[in-house]
């Protein structure tokens, strides 16, 4: 059911626009899973319910800097966790054996130290090569706690398309009443649709 979708834009080219905009160099997407609860399914048991209370399907989706999806795995069951959805995906599969073609690594701004080009999430995702995540835990030394709040500011992207894609597709503010098979299609074009939209 998973399905991958990519647009044409250069990693650098995405890297550069989250580094001017948010202020986070070397990040060529934001990462994130969302519920789109559906009513469950006759028969499906507990297949769809997820920790919130709700049956779903899983949109785990990267975007860019302004708000647009890049890559997006639709379809997973709802009671997966995001981080066990990513590693299911196709794209988790790439990124995890490094075919996914990334830029090569480049010094970070104002220093001589060299980076790898990375995707930034939350705590649900694994700490990898090209992944990052916020230091865990609480009164984080200077340095740390920076490093966390800009990641922050570079990964609430992936939520606010969310929040878009939601305010503007009211199929998506209540419980969709069809198929599962059919609401991966009604989110693919409201994905499609959102795009478009942001593009033009």
């Amino acid at each position: 059911m998973l399905k991958h979708h990519q647009m044409k834009k250069s990693g650098k080219e995405i890297a550069t626009d989250f580094e001017k905009i948010w202020n986070f160099p070397n990040c060529i997407g934001a990462i994130d899973g969302k519920r789109v609860v559906i009513q469950a399914p006759a028969g499906s048991g507990s297949v769809y319910y997820n920790y919130k209370g709700t049956h779903s399907i899983v949109l785990m989706a990267v975007c860019d800097a302004h708000y647009r999806f890049l890559i997006v795995d639709v379809g997973d069951s709802g009671r997966h966790s995001d981080g066990g959805v990513l590693a299911q995906s196709a794209f988790g599969q790439a990124l995890e054996s490094g075919t996914l073609s990334l830029p090569s690594s480049r010094e970070l701004p104002c220093t001589a130290t060299r980076a790898p080009y990375v995707f930034v999430g939350d705590e649900a995702f694994p700490l990898r090569t090209h992944m990052l995540r916020p230091y865990p835990g609480r009164n984080l030394p200077d340095a740390k706690a920076v490093f966390n709040y800009r990641l922050s500011r570079a990964r609430r992207i992936i939520e606010n398309s969310f929040g878009i894609l939601t305010a503007r597709w009211q199929l998506f503010r209540k419980p969709i009443v069809a198929q599962p098979e059919h609401v991966v299609t009604f989110t693919k074009a409201a994905i499609a649709l959102h795009n478009f939209l942001r593009i033009t």
